[in-house]
């Protein structure tokens, strides 16, 4: 067997190159998806925008991140993840640098939740799901963990940074740094990653059989609605999107966006809070890393049960944990730290075993939309809640009691047993 044959002996796999190059840019990505949280106390502070407000902006970046991730998913197939990379780099970068020269709502809005929307819909788990699925056989899983994580390890780098930039320089001087994030990723992206194994003749990874790429058929706006329709005809489809529904309601809708306000309500300085939320990403980027590894080896079903119901117990242990102190805000860190997004990987398997490699990555697509509306939700339902009782509290205990249902959807899931592809067989 030549290394040529395997692509897995002697040299270094060109896949894991591809795989390190798309968490560089997840990560500067996840970055620029912590900012709203960093900035919204400094909006709020400098033109008088009430937290709703802001909070809506936010909503409408979830909603086109979410929505947008199905179409991502196919432009990535019809033009290549190279080309669709860059163009969402380039994307984002515009709306960032344009973002400083904001003055009223309406241009948040637009700048935000448009612009930066539809950027950050691409640099999204779908990218992560495609690179895994063509570059890997084997590993599958745990490299689905590690490019998920990548979320996790974006806020380790950026948050406590461009928190200490935004109260000490101003918050335009925290945009700045991150479009300069992007401004070093765009070259490194456009030299080093390629779309296919087969671009550098090379198997995937695990594999000894050359794979040619499927020609991409159908057209680019109708295939993912004919894939959605076909989809939810499934109760699995459902089931999955219910539960991740749940999820997007319980973490970066939720905690992503108003943790460091809830924080600044009870006189914890934005810095020490952002701290706060890198310090739950060193564990994110454990517990999914090892959610990865785990959905290779066990039950994906049981895996989503205990991640949601002990997700849902940190949430209502949060309001607690706000009024008591520090000690009790690191313990929620590390608790909920562990399961911030460990459910992607089971949730990534269960999606590939129900409806193949084929439609998995744009049937994915359609699941995470469900996610980032239920983000959307949470985004301004949390802002609107703070509002009205003057707490966070009914929104974190909200979310911990959806977090026990999403627990229930996911043992409801049935078992799908997948036949194994002769040998040779097209992935």
């Amino acid at each position: 067997m030549t290394n040529r044959q395997s692509g897995t002996a002697g040299k270094l796999h060109y896949g894991w190159i591809v795989a390190g190059v798309t968490f560089a840019a997840l990560l500067v990505s996840a970055g620029i998806r912590s900012l709203p949280g960093v900035l919204m106390l400094p909006l709020e502070e400098e033109f008088g925008w009430d937290r709703s407000g802001i909070s809506a902006a936010v909503s409408i970046n979830l909603v086109l991140y979410g929505l947008m991730g199905p179409f991502a998913a196919a432009s990535m197939e019809r033009f290549g993840v190279r080309r669709m990379m860059v163009t969402a780099l380039s994307l984002l970068g515009a709306g960032l640098a344009l973002s400083t020269a904001t003055t009223a709502l309406w241009q948040l809005n637009v700048l935000w939740g448009v612009v930066v929307g539809l950027g950050t819909s691409v640099m999204a788990n779908v990218l992560g799901v495609t690179v895994a699925n063509r570059w890997f056989v084997r590993r599958k899983g745990l490299v689905v963990g590690i490019l998920t994580a990548s979320a996790a390890t974006g806020q380790l780098l950026f948050l406590p940074l461009l928190a200490a930039l935004s109260v000490q320089a101003g918050w335009r001087a925290a945009v700045w740094t991150a479009v300069a994030g992007i401004a070093l990723m765009i070259p490194v992206v456009a030299r080093w990653v390629r779309n296919h194994p087969a671009d550098i003749g090379v198997p995937p990874y695990g594999s000894d059989d050359l794979v040619e790429p499927a020609p991409f058929v159908g057209n680019l706006f109708l295939r993912p609605l004919s894939v959605l329709r076909s989809a939810m005809r499934s109760g699995t489809f459902w089931l999955l999107a219910g539960s991740f529904f749940i999820c997007g309601f319980s973490t970066n809708g939720l905690i992503g966006t108003h943790l460091i306000p809830a924080c600044g309500d009870f006189g914890i300085a934005e810095v020490t809070a952002a701290g706060l939320l890198a310090f739950m990403g060193v564990f994110d980027l454990i517990g999914t890393t090892l959610s990865g590894w785990l959905s290779d080896r066990f039950d994906s079903r049981w895996l989503l049960f205990w991640y949601y119901g002990l997700r849902g117990l940190s949430l209502l242990f949060l309001p607690t944990a706000l009024d008591s102190g520090y000690i009790q805000l690191t313990l929620f860190s590390v608790f909920y730290g562990l399961d911030w997004i460990a459910t992607v990987p089971p949730t990534v398997k269960l999606t590939a075993d129900k409806f193949g490699p084929a439609q998995a990555g744009i049937v994915f697509g359609w699941i995470v939309a469900f996610h980032q509306l239920g983000a959307a939700v949470a985004a301004f339902e949390a802002g609107l809640l703070r509002e009205w009782f003057g707490s966070y509290d009914v929104a974190f205990m909200t979310a911990g009691y959806v977090c026990m249902l999403a627990a229930l959807l996911s043992v409801r899931i049935r078992r799908t047993t997948q036949v194994r592809p002769a040998r040779g067989a097209s992935a």
